[in-house]
């Protein structure tokens, strides 16, 4: 699967907009969220080829967007990678339990996230 389009699902303007220049400058297009319950929307509208979700947000954690994106009908195919802080085992276990794909911890290395992203090609 040739992964074009990334949704950036992050509370944290500055985060996205780091996560943003890093794929764009990698020949991505992006798209981005604020929320879980506007990535969970963007997910079913825009149908990206990769989620990249955050776990610590207001309303709708990403491990419950996680979920909803991978069990949900029209999203399931999308694979999503978790990108915490969170660096607990714990933490790891429970994300990929809830159905991503992988588990970044953040500050992300961009060589890892390009190095994942490929892997799913």
């Amino acid at each position: 699967m040739a992964v074009n389009k990334i949704l950036v699902v992050d509370d944290s303007p500055t985060e996205r907009a780091f996560l943003e220049a890093l794929l764009v400058n990698a020949g991505f297009s992006v798209i981005h969220a604020a929320s879980g319950e506007e990535g969970l929307d963007m997910a079913k509208r825009e149908q990206p080829d990769l989620v990249l979700m955050d776990v610590v947000m207001p309303g709708l954690n990403g491990f419950q967007a996680t979920r909803a994106i991978t069990r949900e009908e029209t999203t399931k195919h999308i694979p999503v990678f978790i990108c915490s802080t969170k660096n607990q085992e714990t933490d790891k276990i429970w994300g990929l339990r809830q159905g991503a794909k992988d588990y970044i911890i953040k500050p992300v290395s961009a060589p890892d996230l390009m190095a994942k992203i490929e892997e799913l090609g």
